[in-house]
């Protein structure tokens, strides 16, 4: 202090001391930036705090925490030296899109995975998410433990089924939400997530948009983005009437297992037992849920929004072990959750087979190179999006 006070900064420089651990999320989610010079920690557990909070990190590279933060993941790596370091602080702090970008959670398990210099990637998740774990390392042998934790909303379109769509509105632009086999991807011209589709689907400029596989999500992008929605039949014409193109969504009707079951029934109930509670919902749930709701969004987001409010108590409509990751990210917080259903197709995955899946390097995801670079052009697409959203 007395050094930060001599060199002109005392007002404008504050030393918090020990934080209680009730304070952090509420401090964290006031912050831009995690900043770490130092090269001799054995745990960073402040710095995995910070990015459980999508706080972007500036950091020097050190091998304890190699793990949980990867340059130009989310953040960027900076020289020792104060004045290299301090130009990399200044340089992303006057760049506000890029700070979006680190704190958002857009494949973020897949993209750190690429920075491995490891040969083996075991991803411990369903299938498409492993894909999109070779289509970013092409040239590290990718595992998925279990035979085939599938997805419904993956196993629910085709790629025969999205040339047919292509087919019927040509030129069209083609957006598929992540949750999409390589093959999908392949046949798409950009990618989304849950917590920028809204963006991607702006950035298109686009009159027309086809919007796969979610049907939910697709109806929730398309009131938020003042269109209408319409779901054709692959019958080889266009079965559409023009008149009634105006500024369509073209969805399918794919929908997540889990999410459909959550009802407005539901938050009635709920309601009627804790007035006071803050419902949050995740945008594969029905419009009507969301609508219902006060508040909708990706895991992610629900974590910082449960960290920037203070309500006595919230509902979390998502998927159990998602709603796990929200309530160890906020312990302090009072939780409730309709967790009657787990997704099964995660739920296959057990620590047994993971390490079977390493001692045998058995269930290698494979996707041929031909697919594997047209998927990439429409996820790399997608990742030069930057949601309009603060969130």
């Amino acid at each position: 202090e007395a050094q930060a006070a001599a060199s002109g900064y005392g007002e404008r420089v504050h030393f918090l001391g020990m934080v209680p651990q009730a304070d952090l999320p509420d401090l964290l989610s006031e912050a831009d930036l995690f900043l770490s010079a130092s090269t001799s920690e054995t745990q960073c557990v402040a710095m995995a705090e910070a990015i459980a909070a999508s706080l972007p990190v500036v950091a020097v590279p050190d091998k304890a925490f190699a793990g949980m933060f990867a340059s130009g993941v989310n953040g960027l790596a900076a020289p020792q030296d104060a004045s290299g370091f301090g130009a990399v602080v200044c340089s992303l702090l006057a760049d506000p899109d890029e700070l979006r970008r680190f704190s958002r959670n857009s494949l973020e398990l897949s993209r750190i995975a690429s920075k491995t210099d490891k040969d083996i990637i075991v991803f411990c998740g369903v299938r498409f998410m492993a894909e999109t774990a070779k289509i970013l390392s092409p040239k590290k042998t990718v595992l998925i433990p279990a035979k085939k934790a599938g997805c419904s909303l993956a196993d629910g379109i085709t790629a025969e089924d999205v040339r047919q769509l292509k087919a019927q509105f040509p030129g069209v632009p083609v957006v598929t939400y992540v949750n999409t086999t390589a093959e999908v991807k392949a046949e798409s011209d950009i990618c989304c997530t849950s917590s920028n589709a809204v963006a991607v689907v702006q950035s298109l400029k686009s009159e027309t948009v086809i919007f796969l596989p979610d049907e939910y999500l697709a109806r929730n992008v398309a009131l938020e983005t003042g269109r209408h929605i319409i779901f054709p039949t692959l019958t080889g014409g266009n079965p559409v009437n023009e008149t009634l193109l105006d500024k369509p969504i073209i969805g399918w009707k794919a929908r997540c297992e889990v999410h459909e079951k959550f009802t407005v029934d539901d938050i009635q109930n709920v309601r009627k037992q804790f007035p006071d509670v803050i419902i949050l919902s995740h945008p594969e749930c029905s419009p009507e849920v969301v609508a219902a709701s006060d508040y909708s969004g990706s895991t992610t987001q629900m974590i910082r929004h449960v960290q920037r409010t203070n309500a006595p108590r919230y509902l979390l409509l998502t998927e159990c072990s998602m709603g796990d990751n929200i309530m160890a990210a906020n312990p302090e917080k009072n939780m409730l959750r309709l967790c009657s259903v787990r997704c099964p197709h995660m739920n296959e995955i057990t620590l047994e087979d993971t390490l079977e899946a390493l001692q045998k390097t058995q269930y290698v995801v494979d996707v041929p190179e031909e697919i594997r670079v047209r998927a990439y052009r429409a996820v790399e697409r997608m990742l030069s999006i930057i949601p309009t959203a603060s969130d």
